[in-house]
């Protein structure tokens, strides 16, 4: 098969088994697909516009070599699905996290790792200001874990202890597709933007660019569920 399949691949067999196990009696993640459009598009819109931007900025590109050269705008089709893809698998997780484990309550000891993260991530980002990846995926994820606790009435449903445990698990898929498109590579990365530290050959900040953006997701995903 032609390599500028390669990603679109990528995505399919990522979503492949989160899709078949979405039928599981337990946590029945089928049932609620009725909330995915609020948690899933609003998200997506944001990444779409910040990566349209990143892209014309050179912060980073995308290999012709393994991407079916349609594109929106300056964005492969790949990179438009991987917003709606990825989410989607881990909403998947956070589900399953919240189903099998009930007993997992919030509490103030998970807060306050999650205003830790985000004051370190606020204070770096501000240092790194001139670093467009550091400072904007840095920054992005600190000011929306403090609006989660500042607005908390709004975000009632969003469970910190249930986040961070979801987001550990997560980011071992997550890292793994990652780990695909960069060591291809699929997407390159203007070093020059980025601090320069690699997990594997991942950018550091892709760590907190996809906590972001599942935080986006969870945040909105339980606000549709009025789960409390």
């Amino acid at each position: 098969m032609s390599n500028h399949y390669t990603y679109l691949l990528i995505l399919l067999a990522a979503v492949a088994g989160p899709i078949g196990l979405s039928f599981d009696r337990k946590v029945a993640f089928h049932t609620k697909w009725r909330y995915l459009p609020v948690s899933l598009i609003f998200p997506a819109l944001i990444y779409i516009a910040w990566d349209m931007y990143f892209t014309s900025l050179g912060v980073w590109s995308f290999n012709p070599d393994f991407i079916t050269g349609i594109y929106i705008y300056n964005l492969p089709l790949e990179e438009v699905l991987f917003f709606f893809i990825v989410p989607y698998c881990c909403l998947f997780i956070y589900e399953c996290i919240r189903c099998y484990f009930p007993g997992l309550k919030d509490n103030r000891a998970a807060s306050g790792i999650m205003i830790l993260l985000a004051t370190a991530l606020l204070i770096a980002g501000v240092l790194n200001v001139h670093r467009y990846y550091t400072s904007w995926a840095f920054i992005g994820t600190s000011l929306f874990i403090f609006a989660l606790f500042l607005f908390r009435i709004f975000f009632r449903g969003f469970a910190a202890i249930s986040f961070l445990v979801s987001y550990l698990i997560i980011l071992l898929p997550f890292l793994a597709v990652n780990g695909f498109l960069t060591a291809l590579p699929v997407v390159s990365y203007n070093d020059a933007e980025n601090l320069g530290i690699r997990i594997y050959t991942i950018p550091f900040e892709d760590v907190f660019y996809g906590m972001l953006l599942v935080l986006m997701n969870v945040a909105l995903y339980e606000k549709a569920m009025k789960r409390r």
